[in-house]
């Protein structure tokens, strides 16, 4: 797991060696899947290593309001979403 920070500079060398170890990849933001994290770190990869990737984060839809956890979990932000995505993703390693 990494734990990214920023988005620009992207730590394109420890993305780069984090793809080679594992062949996979998957993201998780409480933001938009769009001008986000995936989207950055699908660049990253399709320039150095393209590798199965998946991703949880908010689709395209409108905002609300509510209890943390009840806004996660109807945004699909939850463990278990994660770790169906990583498995998603393991799944098409070649």
């Amino acid at each position: 797991m990494i734990e990214i920070h920023t988005l620009k500079p992207i730590d394109a060398e420890l993305l780069a060696a984090s793809i080679s170890k594992t062949g996979a990849v998957v993201t998780a933001e409480e933001h938009s899947r769009y001008g986000g994290l995936f989207s950055a770190v699908a660049e990253v990869a399709a320039e150095m290593k393209p590798v199965p990737m998946g991703h949880v984060a908010i689709e395209d839809r409108f905002g609300e309001s509510g209890q943390y956890d009840e806004i996660m979990a109807s945004c699909g932000l939850t463990v278990e979403h994660i770790v169906a995505e990583a498995k998603a993703a393991a799944a098409r390693r070649r």
